[in-house]
């Protein structure tokens, strides 16, 4: 029996320290890391995230000489999750789950944002046939009062949080809009929802928003910008500590080396709707705390 007992104990010793976490697991054990795993929040469509964060991917394996692997979630919160147990090294977060995932990693750093995003802005918009025009200042907003209306993902920045922050100064509450407010769960259906009348009015991404209009892909006839709102911080890239200071320094400059001159970077910068990919650090989302903890979306 004591014999019988030994070989568990040797057997789970060996299954703790061959189970997968990130790939920085070497890393945290004091040894160099084999792998990078990165993520990022749904916020998009699936496959357009997919196949452009592979580019991300093979770009930051070549400058850092590590192997990076792009891995999927479909849940805002699963990135934060993923993050928090060592799943993912390195997430590209919205302000609000940046925010979430730093405060439950001790040692978690904002390492590089792009250069939209110190200011960056959400869109509301309308359905043509809300009879609903242009809006001039945030108090403006107070004409959505009795209007159906959808945030994309319920824990998006730029799809919830600071929208309801600035419904909030305009003086509406959620119970104000008629009937309980949708939560499309991204940006490209918050558009397609608003489009095709399901809600009369909707707000998302404005960088989103503009990409689609560029492209084409949203019918001007159908569905109109009607207010943008002031900048915030918003999107940046969060590193988990178990990479260590070098590594993370190192991807921080892979990110910021990045130019739209090299035509294989503009790919890159291009879908991240961005000129450069710049410094920044945890304080620079204190503003996105506090809204976030008045809103009840972090706690402790």
């Amino acid at each position: 029996m004591r014999r019988l007992f030994a070989v568990l104990i040797a057997l789970s010793v060996i299954g703790a320290a061959c189970g997968s976490g990130g790939g920085a697991d070497s890393a945290a054990a004091g040894g160099p890391v084999d792998k990078v795993v990165i993520g990022a929040i749904p916020d998009q469509d699936p496959e357009v995230l997919a196949r452009n964060f592979g580019l991300v991917a093979d770009y930051l394996s070549t400058e850092i000489g590590v192997e990076v692997e792009f891995q999927p979630v479909t849940e805002y919160d699963a990135a934060v999750t993923q993050f928090r147990v060592g799943d993912l090294d390195l997430v590209w977060f919205g302000g609000l789950t940046g925010v979430q995932a730093r405060l439950q990693v001790d040692g978690a750093k904002a390492i590089a944002q792009r250069d939209i995003d110190a200011e960056f802005t959400s869109v509301f918009i309308a359905n043509v046939d809300s009879g609903i025009g242009p809006i001039d200042e945030v108090a403006g907003l107070s004409v959505l009062a009795g209007r159906t209306f959808t945030f994309g993902s319920d824990s998006s920045t730029s799809g919830r949080l600071m929208p309801q922050s600035f419904l909030s100064q305009a003086g509406l509450s959620l119970d104000d809009l008629a009937g309980e407010p949708g939560f499309s769960g991204s940006h490209d259906k918050t558009i397609a929802l608003v489009e095709a009348g399901t809600f009369e009015t909707g707000a998302l991404n404005s960088q989103v928003w503009f990409d689609r209009v560029a492209a084409g892909e949203v019918d001007a006839s159908k569905v109109q910008l009607i207010f943008e709102t002031p900048p915030y911080y918003d999107y940046h890239w969060v590193a988990h500590p178990d990479l260590g200071d070098e590594l993370m320094s190192k991807i921080a400059d892979a990110l910021k080396k990045l130019d739209a001159a090299n035509p294989e970077h503009k790919k890159i910068l291009d879908f991240f709707g961005a000129e450069a990919f710049i410094d920044t650090n945890n304080a620079n989302y204190a503003e996105i705390e506090a809204i976030g903890r008045d809103a009840g979306k972090i706690t402790g």
